[in-house]
């Protein structure tokens, strides 16, 4: 019995206005297929997925979808907020998760996924009148627990972390029903927990008739995948049933990350002068009576290296951000950062312009219409965005980094017009711009294929050859993290525990 065609792609092209970015495609997704989309970082796979979803129009050939229009068929789940204006207008600025008053303005969980989210600044509700409720509530009660977020639903959604926010987000597409399921590297950013979890969703819903499309690593295919399509420079290189041979990981080739005149530069230039980078005393964080932090007792002395690890929702985020001078509890606390009590009169931009940072949040909510090499200059000033002419040394500069990166090719183009493991190298080069004494690195190889994702690491190792250089490192996954690391605090539910690494 001849399967039932879902999607053909015939011979098709695809570009964006910076070019082509698949090319020849030839795919079908037919009824009880399941697709795995694999590749390295831009090979096509996002590119791939907004093709399918209709958002990207197909140049020359042909794309069929008997099964109906696509916004009836197809759901792509939403990688951040953007997805509606009012919600990424509520979550603006990524600091509001920290900060309880200005918090209060963000909509609910339960307020996203039925659609009854108001324009920011409406002070009368009854002023902006809002549709009913999108779903039935028994049916919504019925996808949060599936997706483990139903005791979220009165939460804030500033006040999520990853990996709750993505669970949100897999939720608000279950409930519409889609036959087709698009999902663009659902495991990123999440513990091995919540990866284990995700994984048995996926597998229920596709027992349930639905049809996914997943662009992922060969590492975290699911066990409903019948089908792998392999991905290179915006061509099919192997399609076909998942076998064995389809998941074997080809050794990646060893590339040069930096030669020898580079490294002593950045090892030579700033040198640290402070005895401990963060000294922590009894410190705790609590949001509406809920402690996030529990009397944490922490010293990070000059020079060392350290992996802050911990489930989802442990209380990661809202340490590293009292370090980075995002979170106003840091003023009702005894903790000093870089030898100086925090509330003595130093600036927040004192703080940074000695901290190198990178996170999700910070990919979230970056600009998109910045050029590459703006984008990695704006680290300088830890701004968001580029609005000072450089001297000569600190154009110089930011060119020695692309070149130490090797992104020297991606200057001009805007961080929109890259994939998300393009932009997640990008901002690791932001990072890296003022060869600051301390690196704050959370989760760094989010979206980077495991070739980039080892090249990082390495070149994480190199830079922290100097005892001038303190290191903090977040990661779910144990092979990413740099072999310079030798501590470790752990945390659960908001407490901590200091530990030898490796273990």
């Amino acid at each position: 019995m001849p399967s039932e065609l879902l999607l053909h792609l015939d011979n098709a092209t695809v570009r964006r206005p910076e070019g082509i970015v698949l090319k020849n495609i030839h795919w079908t997704l037919n009824v009880g297929e399941q697709w795995a989309i694999v590749g390295p970082t831009g090979s096509g796979k996002s590119s791939l997925l907004d093709t399918v979803a209709g958002q990207l129009p197909v140049l020359s050939g042909h794309f069929h979808h008997p099964v109906g229009p696509l916004r009836d068929t197809v759901e792509r789940v939403a990688n951040d907020y953007r997805f509606d204006r009012r919600v990424a207008s509520a979550a603006q600025f990524y600091q509001q998760r920290f900060n309880a008053d200005t918090s209060e303005e963000s909509p609910t969980v339960w307020e996203v996924l039925q659609n009854q989210v108001w324009p920011v600044g409406t002070h009368d509700p009854k002023s902006v009148p809002l549709p009913p409720p999108a779903y039935p509530e028994d049916w919504l009660s019925e996808v949060a627990n599936q997706v483990n977020i139903a005791h979220l639903l009165q939460r804030k959604l500033t006040s999520l972390s990853n990996g709750e926010t993505r669970r949100t987000l897999l939720a608000r597409s279950l409930l519409r029903r889609p036959r087709i399921l698009l999902l663009d590297n659902p495991f990123a950013g999440l513990d091995a927990e919540s990866r284990q979890r995700l994984h048995q969703v996926l597998n229920t819903v596709a027992a349930e008739g639905i049809s996914l499309v997943l662009a992922t690593s060969l590492q975290e295919i699911p066990a409903c995948m019948t089908h792998i399509l392999s991905l290179a420079e915006g061509a099919i290189i192997e399609s076909g049933p998942r076998t064995a041979q389809a998941l074997q990981q080809p050794q990646a080739p060893v590339h040069a990350l930096t030669n020898a005149d580079r490294l002593r530069q950045w090892h030579t230039a700033n040198k640290a002068t402070f005895i401990n980078a963060v000294k922590m005393q009894g410190v705790s964080v609590q949001y509406n009576g809920q402690k996030v932090l529990d009397n944490i007792d922490w010293t990070v002395r000059r020079g060392e290296k350290w992996a802050v690890l911990g489930p989802n929702g442990s209380g990661k985020s809202t340490l590293l951000s009292l370090i980075t001078a995002d979170n106003p509890q840091g003023y009702r606390n005894s903790f000093s950062l870089f030898d100086r009590r925090r509330g003595t009169g130093e600036s927040i931009w004192d703080i940074k312009q000695k901290i190198g940072f990178v996170s999700p949040e910070v990919h979230l909510y970056f600009p998109r219409d910045l050029t590459v090499w703006k984008a990695v200059a704006s680290g300088l000033f830890d701004t968001a965005g580029l609005f000072r002419k450089l001297t000569d040394a600190q154009t110089e500069h930011v060119s020695f980094v692309l070149n130490l990166l090797n992104i020297e090719d991606l200057r001009d183009k805007r961080f929109a017009q890259l994939s998300t493991g393009q932009q997640r190298w990008v901002l690791l080069a932001r990072a890296l711009v003022k060869n600051p004494p301390l690196l704050i690195l959370d989760e760094p190889c989010q979206g980077l294929d495991p070739e980039h994702t080892l090249q990082f690491r390495d070149l994480v190792d190199e830079l922290c050859q100097t005892s001038d250089r303190t290191l903090l490192y977040v990661s779910h996954y144990a092979d990413d993290i740099p072999r310079c690391v030798t501590q470790v605090l752990q945390l659960a539910a908001g407490r901590g525990q200091i530990k030898p690494y490796p273990y």
